[in-house]
């Protein structure tokens, strides 16, 4: 089992940034995907971004161009940098890690990014 700890929600403004942070910790596989996930109220569970253990990335539509997800392998950790932000960008962001971001074994906390004026 692999341990996620999500850091770097909050509040921001409409066009503001954001840098999520998560590190993983436990039993990390040598290959393997770590990304976000983010569920709105009343909404399903989406992918936002990942990145494999060789750089290969895969972002929803609703966020390229303005997201960058990025790894640092030595550290076991991912980072989500949001930029020009809106409010529909507001949910709570999930953590994932797994073989395959398609198939996430495990799921941090959350952490909620508000985007209000």
């Amino acid at each position: 089992q692999v341990q996620l700890v999500e850091s770097g929600g909050g509040l921001v403004q409409p066009g503001g940034s954001l840098r999520l942070s998560c590190a993983a910790s436990g039993s990390i596989f040598s290959n393997n995907a770590m990304g976000w996930y983010r569920q709105a109220p009343g909404r399903q569970r989406e992918l936002v971004a990942a990145i494999n253990s060789s750089g290969n990335t895969n972002y929803a539509i609703s966020v390229k161009g303005r997201f960058t997800i990025s790894r640092d392998n030595a550290k076991n950790t991912v980072y989500l940098q949001m930029n020009s932000l809106k409010s529909e960008d507001t949910a709570v962001y999930y953590c994932m890690y797994g073989r395959t971001w398609y198939n996430p074994n495990d799921w941090g906390r959350g952490t909620q990014v508000t985007v209000s004026s």
